[in-house]
């Protein structure tokens, strides 16, 4: 049987394997070499490079890497507290994540203002990964930032799914659901995207400023019915859904608009290519691993309720694999914040399951695979057996913290959150849980 400290160090070592597996620099690369545009690169007079999210400095250096002489100027946005080091040509700016500021929107205008002039023999290339929808800001006239702040922290907090928050985002913008396209037009445009939303819609990661939106006004109004929120809504951004919805707005581009006749939008990495990575050093070290899905969504303490009974079975029945054995999942789950703590989905959902776990020979790490969980500067936790243990005989409350989402200060008290600073990508969250024989 091997000790909790031996399972702890190799459950961060497979998480940190996770993220070096999903490398964005390596990733676009690898792409930008099999493209099937390959053989009309050097057809283009010049190249822009345009783009914003936590993986975009990494991925700009790919593509300085390829490309060089070819590329005019460029301009990418990181999020605050971003390891910045310098590019030739592209420039690189910080702004607010996940609420949007005002250097948000002076670096989103700056590329706008790059991409008109883009023309016809141009090549626009976008890099976009999770982050983007904060950083690539330009809302609706009519809309203050102020009123733009207050309601993405409604919806980051009234349990609203990514899917939701986005479609709310893309209509109250200038740039996103396919409205960058509208802009660089008429030069032709390459997207590369690395996914943290789960199932990998384009449409939806980084909202989806070079792809064709589905959704609509009326799909907002139905959103904030939903979740509650129209009376709290701020009345500027009322009156553009009111107008949307009566026709008055122009819709976002939609599939099948001559726009997109220029525009390929490619895949580059994702939450599976980062779990493949986790289930290779778990083999190394005599486990054996089961992914169980990439795709986890849900309440985040009911789907760590899961996680622990799935563990439990193996446990107890050796099916559907034997001990020592790994778990691994990843994707994105919701809290619902009622709570006046500090903490992100991730400690919260190593807390929930600490209490499933206790007295069990498992250990368990939930990690943000961008380093940043929630309003933190950790990833996420660590939490095991004797997690509950150890924190009474410490004079604290688990339940009593997970009530008032307050899974940072618990963790804290523990020394068991994960910090790794900004890890310059994001594929969403994993969550591992190591298993080990009963003695």
């Amino acid at each position: 049987m091997k000790s909790f400290k031996q399972m702890r160090k190799e459950i961060v070592n497979l998480f940190h394997n996770a993220i070096q597996t999903a490398d964005p620099y390596q990733a676009t690369l690898t792409h930008l070499r099999n493209i099937k545009w390959n053989d009309r690169f050097k057809e283009f007079e010049r190249i822009y490079v345009v783009g914003g999210g936590k993986a975009s400095l990494p991925m700009a250096r790919a593509v300085m890497e390829r490309f060089g002489d070819q590329i005019k100027e460029g301009l990418i946005l990181l999020p605050n507290g971003s390891r910045i080091s310098p590019l030739p040509k592209i420039k690189i700016q910080k702004a607010g994540h996940p609420i949007p500021d005002g250097a948000g929107i002076n670096g989103t205008k700056a590329i706008l203002h790059l991409l008109r002039q883009a023309g016809e023999k141009d090549l626009v290339i976008c890099l976009l990964s999770g982050g983007g929808s904060a950083l690539l800001v330009q809302p609706q006239e009519e809309i203050p930032l102020k009123d733009l702040i207050q309601m993405t922290d409604l919806l980051l907090k009234c349990g609203a799914n990514i899917r939701e928050i986005n479609i709310i985002r893309k209509h109250l913008s200038r740039v996103k659901g396919g409205q960058l396209v509208k802009t660089a037009s008429p030069a032709a445009v390459l997207s590369l995207i690395l996914s943290d939303v789960v199932g990998d819609p384009l449409d939806v990661i980084a909202s989806g400023p070079t792809v064709p939106d589905s959704s609509t006004f009326q799909d907002c109004l139905k959103i904030l019915e939903k979740y509650s929120l129209m009376d709290r809504t701020p009345h500027s951004i009322q009156r553009v859904i009111e107008r949307g919805v009566s026709g008055q707005l122009e819709e976002t581009p939609k599939r099948g608009e001559p726009l997109f006749e220029r525009t390929q939008n490619l895949l580059i990495g994702n939450n599976l290519l980062a779990l493949e990575g986790a289930k290779k050093k778990a083999v190394e070290y005599g486990y054996h691993p089961l992914i169980l899905s990439s795709e986890i969504e849900g309440e985040t303490r009911e789907e760590a309720k899961k996680h622990v009974a799935f563990a439990r079975k193996i446990l107890d029945t050796g099916n559907p694999l034997q001990p020592p054995a790994c778990l691994l999942s990843g994707g994105e789950t919701t809290v619902n914040v009622v709570g006046k703590g500090k903490g992100g989905r991730n400690q919260e959902f190593a807390l929930a399951a600490a209490l499933e776990m206790e007295e069990l020979p498992m250990v368990l790490l939930s990690g943000g695979t961008d380093g940043r969980d929630g309003n933190t500067d950790a990833a996420g936790a660590i939490s095991d057996g004797e997690t509950v243990r150890r924190a009474k005989g410490l004079g604290l409350d688990p339940a009593g913290s997970l009530a008032n989402n307050d899974s940072y200060t618990f963790f804290k008290s523990l020394d068991d959150l994960v910090i790794t600073g900004p890890t310059n990508t994001n594929v969403m969250d994993l969550h591992l849980i190591l298993i080990t024989e009963e003695s």
